[in-house]
């Protein structure tokens, strides 16, 4: 997994690059508030490591993206490469 994440402080922009491995993936639910579940996607690399944080309402527009264009898709392998 590849993060990308661009900033505006003090008027000058600074964009950070990181990304790892999926460790974990949490389903966040509220009980007082049941419209506010999220899923976190926890990730490890080398030099970095965070969560993702995702609404249920996001989750759904990139399954409904995702499956607009499903038939692009042909096949996928998964490849793990060891970092130096």
């Amino acid at each position: 997994m590849k993060i990308r994440v661009k900033k505006i402080k003090d008027g000058s922009v600074s964009r950070v690059e990181g990304g790892g491995e999926i460790k974990e993936i949490l389903i966040n639910e509220n009980f007082l508030e049941p419209n506010n579940e999220a899923i976190s996607l926890c990730f490890r690399g080398v030099n970095s490591s965070g969560i993702i944080e995702i609404s249920l309402k996001e989750l759904n527009e990139i399954h409904k993206a995702l499956k607009e264009k499903k038939h692009l898709i042909k096949g996928f392998k998964i490849m793990k490469f060891d970092r130096d």
